[in-house]
């Protein structure tokens, strides 16, 4: 059953109320702790291995994975390239049988954005409609910071990509956050929807996804779940409407996040390595309708943390019904990760 949780809803419960202090959730009641998932690594080679490639999101075009570096033009002339790694492949190295993955670079026209731009500062999300592409651009052009929306195409066979200079929609921050925009974009039979980073009650007591049609026009905006931490990057929909989000907690963004009480953690538990620690590493199941985004009456998938580093999980697609695929912005290095489906 979707939780009746959309925004609509926590605005009356939010709204006047004075900032919530951060606590420390409470446990379920369940004596048993949830079980938590370890990410298998997979061998990641090549120039997209480095830290400085900066990987910020993951989207399927057909049977390739799309790899996203925020700064694409540090591979390469122009534009520089994104990167590809076949299904195939990616079966291979999680069934321990290919033991290197080495993406296949996509030259990349950005159409000169990141120079057109005021203040870019790199490409933050992508998405796929057929041959089009759709990415969202993290900017701060002046004391805000500021989303935009662009588009281009992609050859089938994987030659390039070409982006457009125009169109493209602004996007605006729903709070006084630096380094924080629409950070994660799905495609939908009604259009684009795009999520911004912070929707922690503190921070952003009535958040929204906006929402934009084929040709980035505008077409308002639609409530989204009060999710604490950062929402990194979704997965595509599945037939029923239903997507993944990353929701990731670096303790280290704590004065900035403000977070209130965690109130998936006091629902569903929190896993061995989650009690253990500030960090928070869980993928949280949603579902789109036009009206509003839900979230699911689902416990999410919390990750086996490290003893010590947070990983910034950035990018994320459902690998079939096997499970997850997921990829590291820079910290604590560049990593491509599974993690099984098991609920």
């Amino acid at each position: 059953m979707i939780r009746a949780l959309i925004a609509l809803t926590l605005i009356g419960l939010l709204g006047g109320c004075a900032p919530q202090p951060t606590a420390t959730p409470s446990p379920a009641s369940t004596a048993t702790p949830p079980a938590e998932q370890p990410v298998q690594l997979l061998p990641l080679e090549g120039p997209l291995a480095s830290r400085k490639a900066e990987i910020s999101g993951l989207a399927w075009y057909g049977d390739w994975l799309i790899l996203l570096p925020q700064y694409p033009a540090r591979f390469g002339d122009d534009g520089g390239a994104l990167f590809a790694l076949s299904r195939a492949d990616l079966a291979a190295a999680i069934d321990g049988t290919r033991t290197s993955l080495t993406p296949k670079a996509i030259p990349f026209d950005d159409a000169g954005l990141r120079n057109s731009i005021a203040g870019f500062e790199g490409f933050e999300a992508v998405a796929f409609d057929h041959d089009r592409i759709y990415l969202t651009i993290e900017a701060s052009p002046g004391s805000a910071m500021l989303g935009h929306l662009v588009s281009g195409t992609i050859a089938p066979d994987l030659s390039a990509i070409h982006l457009q200079a125009q169109p493209q929609a602004d996007i605006p921050p729903q709070a006084a956050l630096s380094n924080m925009t629409d950070e994660a974009l799905i495609v939908t039979a009604d259009g684009l929807a795009t999520f911004y980073e912070a929707n922690g009650a503190n921070v952003n007591p009535a958040p929204v996804a906006h929402l934009f049609d084929a040709s980035l026009n505008p077409q308002g905006t639609i409530p989204f779940p009060t999710l604490e931490y950062r929402v990194t990057d979704a997965s595509s929909l599945d037939e029923n409407g239903r997507f993944w989000v990353i929701n990731y907690f670096w303790p280290g963004d704590k004065d900035k996040l403000q977070p209130a009480t965690d109130a998936l953690a006091q629902e569903y538990g929190q896993g061995a390595t989650h009690r253990a620690s500030q960090t928070v590493e869980r993928l949280v199941e949603l579902q789109y309708h036009k009206d509003g985004i839900a979230r699911l009456d689902r416990p999410p998938i919390q990750l086996e943390l490290l003893p010590k580093d947070a990983r910034n999980w950035e990018g994320l697609v459902r690998f079939g019904d096997r499970g997850f695929l997921l990829a590291t912005d820079t910290y604590p290095e560049t990593m491509l990760g599974f993690v099984p489906l098991t609920q």
